[in-house]
C-alpha cells in the first residue's frame, strides 16, 4: 500500500479534496483525509492530540459511563444490560480474534480500519463495524440528556435542514426506514455539510464500501436487540424516545473537533 504525506489543512482539503493525500499509509478515502486532517495530520500538538482522543476508537471496549438503568425510562436497563454485556462485547471479543488473525496494529485507531474495509475479511467488516457503531453510541447517549444543541451545532443543523424539528424528522425517517437492521446516522461529509442517512447491518458511514459517507457524530442503533424488550415491533416509538438520551454536548464537541482550524 503506498504511502504519502498529508502536510494541508482540513479546510485546504475540504476545498481541494480530489488533490488531497493521506498519512499513516491508509487508503484513498475523502471521508479519511477529513478524519486524518481533524487529528493534525498526524502531528503532535495539542490540538491534534485532544482530537485523536475524541475521535479515535479502540479495538477493547470500554466502560459504559453510567448505570445500565440510568437511561430508563427511555431505554431500559435489562435492554441495556444485555445490549452492551452480550452483543457489543461480542463484537469486541470478535473483532480482536479478526485482528490477530489479519496482522492488524491495534494500536491504531480502528478508524483506519474502517476507511479500507474492503481490504479485510467480513468477519473484521462486521465485527469492527460493530464495536465502532457501539462505542459511538454509548458515548453519544447520556442520563438527563435530550433538549437541542447550541451554539456551531445548532448553527449547522439550521443551515442544512432549515430548523431543528425538521432535521428531527429527518433523522427519524432514515432510522425508522431502514429496511432490517441497522443504523440511521447524523454525518460531516467531506465539504463540511451535515447529511443524513442510513447503513445496513453493522456497516457504518467511514466505510469505503458504504453508499452512505461521512464522519458520524450520532448514531442510533435500530437493531431489534437494541429496542425490543420494551418496545417490541414499535421501532418508530423507540427513535422518538432516543431524543431524550442524546448527549449534545459529546455531539458538538465532535462537530466542533471537525470543523475548527
Amino acid at each position: 500500500m503506498k504511502k504519502t504525506t498529508f502536510d494541508v489543512s482540513r479546510r485546504k482539503f475540504l476545498g481541494h479534496s480530489s488533490k488531497a493525500t493521506l498519512a499513516l499509509g491508509i487508503g484513498s478515502s475523502v471521508i479519511g483525509s477529513a478524519f486524518l486532517a481533524a487529528c493534525g495530520g498526524g502531528s503532535s500538538g495539542e490540538g491534534g492530540e485532544e482530537a485523536k482522543i475524541l475521535l479515535s476508537t479502540g479495538f477493547e471496549q470500554t466502560p459504559l459511563a453510567y448505570a445500565y438503568e440510568a437511561l430508563e425510562p427511555h431505554i431500559d436497563a435489562m435492554t441495556m444490560e444485555i445490549h452492551y454485556t452480550k452483543h457489543a462485547a461480542a463484537y469486541a471479543k470478535n473483532l480482536a480474534e479478526a485482528a490477530a488473525e489479519e496482522g492488524v496494529d491495534v494500536s491504531r485507531p480502528l478508524e483506519e480500519v474502517m476507511m479500507n474495509i474492503s481490504q479485510y475479511s467480513t468477519k473484521m467488516r462486521n465485527n469492527g463495524g460493530g464495536h465502532y457503531n457501539h462505542e459511538l453510541f454509548w458515548k453519544t447517549m447520556t442520563p438527563n440528556g435530550g433538549g437541542q444543541p447550541g451554539g456551531d451545532l445548532a448553527e449547522a443543523i439550521n443551515g442544512a435542514f432549515g430548523s431543528f424539528e425538521e432535521f428531527q424528522k429527518q433523522f427519524e425517517d432514515a432510522a425508522k426506514g431502514r429496511f432490517g437492521s441497522g443504523w440511521g446516522w447524523l454525518v460531516l461529509d467531506a465539504n463540511n455539510l451535515l447529511k443524513i442517512g442510513s447503513t445496513p447491518n453493522q456497516d457504518n458511514p467511514l466505510m469505503d464500501i458504504s453508499d452512505f459517507q461521512g464522519i458520524p457524530l450520532l448514531g442510533i442503533d435500530v437493531w431489534e436487540h437494541a429496542y425490543y424488550l420494551n418496545y417490541q415491533n414499535r421501532r418508530p416509538d423507540y427513535v422518538s424516545a432516543f431524543w431524550n438520551v442524546v448527549n449534545w454536548s459529546e455531539v458538538a464537541k465532535r462537530y466542533e473537533t471537525l470543523t475548527k482550524g
